[in-house]
This record gives C-alpha cells, structure tokens and sequence, in this order.
C-alpha cells in the first residue's frame, strides 16, 4: 500500500466545535466573554475610592477594611493560572458561565453584607470564580480566530484589561456618592445574569474533559494556592506594617516559599499537574511574560500613583480625581488601533520597543512633578502614557500566545495574565514602600536645612502667624501654634512631592532597562507552531 492509499484512507481530522459556528456568532461570543472580563477587572479597583464609606457602613476598623481589597486580589491571583486545567475539564462553555453566574451571585451577596467578615468572604469568593474569566478570553480569542481579526484580539483585550482598572476607583467613587456603596456590586447583577445566560446558548468552543477532575493532584493545587494565596498577602500588607517586622507578613513570607517548593515539585513530577509550566520551554514566551510583568508594574504602579498624589498632595475630590485620571484612558482608544495595525506590519519588538520607550518618557515627564500640579500639567504626561501601554500589551500578547501550539493555549494564558497580575502586585507594593521611604528621606533633608538657616524660618513662620492674625485669630499663641502647624504640614506636602518625583523616576528606570529584553524575544516564523486540534 502507497503512503498516498494510506492517506486517502485515513479518517479526517474531527473539527473543534468553534469552527463549526459562523464569524459573526464568534464575534459576539468574544464580545460578550471580554465584557464579563472586564467587569471582573474593574471589580479590583472599584471599590478603592470607597473603602471609607464601606468602613462606615459595615462599621469596621482601618485595618479589617483593607482585608475588602485583600481579599479579593488573593483569592483572584490563585484562580487565573488554575483556569486553564479547569476550561479543559469543564471546557471553556461552562468554566466561563459558572464563573459569571457565581461572580453575580457573590456580588449581590456583598452588597447585603451585614459585617466586615461577612463583606471579606464574600470578596473572597467574587475574586476567585471572577478571576477564571481573565485567562479564558484570551486563550479563546486566539483560538477561535484567524488572521486579521486574530490580530485584533491584543488590541481590545488590552483595552480592556487597562481601561478597568484606570476607570474602576473613579467609576466606584462617582456610584457611591450616588447612590451608594452597595451599589458598587448591585451594578453586577443584570450585565452578569445577561453573560451567563448569552454564553451558555452562543454554543460550544470546545469540548469538555471531566476525567481529568477524577485524577486532579490536591497536593499541587495546594502548594499553588498557599504561594500565590501568601504571596499577594505579604506584597498588601508589606508596606503598611514594615515589611517583615510584622510577624504576619514575615509568616505570609515564609508560607508562600513553602507553598511554592511544593508547587513548582509537583510541577515537574506530577502525572496530573493543575498546572502546566511547558510553554516556559519557549523562549519567547518566558521573555513576553517577562515584559509583561514589567507592564503590570507600570501599569498597576502609575495608575496607583496619580490618584494618592492628587488626594494627598492637591486634596481632590473623587470626583476630581476621577476627571483628571480619564485623560488615560481617553487616549487609550488612539493606541489600540495602531497597535493592533503596526503588529501586523512590522516585527512586533519594534511596537513593543516603542511602547516601553513613550511609558519610560511618560512616567520620566512625571517625574518633574510639584505639590502645584492639577489637570493641566498633567495632561501630557497622563495622554502619552495611556498611549503608549497598548503599543506595549498589543505585541506582548502576540509574542506570548503566538509562540504556543493549541493544546497549551489555555495553559499559556494563564500564566501571562498571572505575570501581568504579579507585576501589578509587586509594583504597587513596591512603589508604596518607595514613596515611604523616600518621603522620610526628603523630611529629614528639608529639616536640616531649615535647620541650617533658622532666620528663614523664623521669618517664614512670623509671616504665616501674621496672616493667621489678620483672618481674625486674636490670640498671640493660638495663631503661632497654628502657624507652626501650617508650616509643617506644607513641608511634609513637599517632601511627599519630592517623593512622588524621584518614584517616577524609578519607574521610568525599570522600563528604560526592560527595553533590553525586546531584542530577544523573537516572534516564530509562520507555520514553525502546529495548530492542534481541541
């Protein structure tokens, strides 16, 4: 028999279930799975403008109340990676409708929440069903597309993914001096019901493997959920208690590294890992999730920063803050088009360079920063920024999930979208430990030199007494004990600018130094990664 016999005889390929449906039934599909994700992205960030009034509802202390944040970030930095064995034993039909479905149900529970430990649990549990949308849009969008609109997929789930968390404390501001707090989470309940319902009859994506829940390794899902779990513990609770003088970050420290050995042990020698680590073998793709932790960084950090500079420092409103902070996200629409266009012309480390090279220049702008600034000084730094980090995401997403075969797509999204998730925690983190740190700095430099000139401060401060008199302050001690403490809260505003400044430095730094890394992460030639069937 003749190899073409044995191929005229062999049964054809079976197709996936995806490829059986029409373009426009895939387009709304995708649309409505990208708009479940960004409900659970911008849950991350929309009650952090609110935390205040959620504390007075619920009548919590200052540290219960960090634990509604917490909570939710621990729970969904666990679930992102774990996504990817769950979409193929229940396939990506029901993993994403049963996450809907319980995210609006844990959602509706939080808005009747009775105490703050009832409000911490329930978080809890909207991060981590919430957080299995995250991954499986990605991993879905390249697989049930092609060619021009496979090119597109990037550019909106980058949208997406920026524009949330940009959006989510000033969108969670605005709703609670509405409406209130309760409404951050009622919000949820139509547009999830409208999701669960529409992704359960647009159809099957692919097809379900239940045997591989009968043989799931709890030792490896363990040892994934203590070191992710602790690790987003320690990288909150690090910069508010002094890193590890606190006898429970120190713990949380010692957990994760512990959860961790077992995790990555299991990785390499289980027979069924929850957790697949194979497509690091692709250079590429470790370098991509590389950049894109820096890009969490970046993104997660300067989003975190202009809002604590503008209440700190300039004492904006929510409101205010939320105007100001829109200029980012506005310019985000510019980006993604010539983003998504330039990666399908040019090599995408051309794309990916340029972006690092405008958020380096951004954050660098930012760096000039004074306790004066508002809406117009930060205009152009704010536009160039939201800008730029499409030009960044757009590529590294098509380097990452480009460079893998199908049967390890999921997988791969997984683990990018946890690089991006890490990034942010560990920027956040970091930058509130540097601007701490760099705050005191600037405290005592400024006190010696006041100290070094006490004439100057002697007049500075009869003047400021002198103008507190005049308001109609009589008493001669009244108005100096106010003048002295006038005096110092301004000094403490411009040691905490000086801060802010020499952080967007730092950050301008570490994307100046990422931009080493683009060079070496080289997308794959067309048709050297097998597209395997489901």
């Amino acid at each position: 028999m003749s190899v073409a016999d044995i191929g005229a005889d062999a049964a054809p390929l079976p197709l996936p279930p995806h490829a059986r449906i029409s373009e426009g039934h895939k387009l709304l599909l995708f649309g409505v799975m990208a708009f479940g994700q960004f409900m659970a992205l911008l849950d991350i960030q929309i009650v952090a403008g609110s935390l205040n009034s959620i504390q007075a509802g619920l009548s919590a202390g200052p540290d219960e109340i960090a634990w509604v944040q917490t909570a939710y970030l621990m729970a969904e930095i666990v679930m992102i990676p774990l996504s990817g064995f769950l979409s193929q034993a229940l396939s990506t039909r029901w993993l994403f409708a049963l996450s809907a479905g319980l995210f609006t149900l844990a959602s509706l529970a939080c808005g009747f929440a009775w105490d703050i430990n009832s409000m911490i649990f329930f978080r809890a549990i909207q991060g981590f069903v919430g957080g299995a949308m995250i991954p499986t849009v990605f991993a879905t969008g390249f697989a049930i597309f092609s060619g021009p609109r496979q090119a597109m997929i990037p550019a909106i789930l980058g949208m997406v993914s920026t524009l949330a968390p940009t959006l989510g404390p000033s969108v969670g501001g605005w709703i609670t001096d509405s409406v209130g707090w309760q409404w951050l989470f009622f919000m949820n309940v139509i547009p999830g019901i409208f999701i669960t319902v529409l992704v359960l009859r647009l159809g099957k994506i692919d097809d379900a493997k239940p045997s591989m829940l009968r043989r799931i390794d709890w030792l490896h899902l363990a040892g994934l959920a203590v070191f992710l779990g602790a690790l987003q513990y320690m990288l909150e609770e690090g910069p508010r208690h002094e890193w590890f003088t606190d006898t429970a970050v120190a713990s949380a420290a010692w957990l994760s590294f512990v959860g961790a050995i077992v995790f990555f042990e299991r990785s390499y020698f289980s027979a069924s890992p929850v957790v697949q680590l194979s497509p690091f073998r692709r250079p590429t793709f470790a370098l991509a999730c590389l950049l894109n932790f820096v890009i969490g960084f970046g993104l997660y950090g300067a989003t975190y920063l202009v809002p604590v500079f503008l209440g700190r420092v300039r004492d904006y409103s929510s409101l205010d803050i939320g105007t100001t902070v829109f200029v980012t996200g506005c310019f985000m629409f510019f980006g993604a088009p010539l983003a998504a266009r330039l990666s399908t012309l040019i090599d995408q480390r051309y794309v990916i360079g340029a972006g690092f090279s405008f958020f380096a220049l951004g954050l660098w702008l930012l760096s000039g920063v004074s306790s004066t600034w508002g809406f117009d000084e930060l205009f152009i730094p704010q536009a160039m920024r939201g800008f730029a980090i499409l030009l960044c995401i757009v590529p590294a997403v098509g380097l990452s999930l480009s460079s893998v075969p199908q049967s390890e797509l999921k997988s791969a999204s997984g683990l990018f979208n946890l690089c991006r998730n890490l990034g942010g925690a560990v920027g956040i983190a970091l930058v509130n430990t540097w601007l701490q740190d760099y705050t005191r700095i600037h405290l005592l430099r400024l006190s010696e030199s006041m100290a070094g000139d006490p004439a100057a401060a002697e007049s500075a401060l009869s003047q400021i007494t002198a103008m507190i008199a005049r308001s109609g302050v009589t008493d001669e001690a009244l108005a100096q004990l106010m003048a002295q403490s006038e005096m110092a809260r301004v000094v403490i505003r411009e040691a905490l600018t000086l801060a802010f400044a020499d952080v967007f430095m730092l950050m301008a730094g570490l994307f100046v130094c990422a931009l080493i890394l683009v060079p070496f992460a080289r997308a794959p030639k067309p048709g050297s990664v097998p597209l395997e069937s489901h």
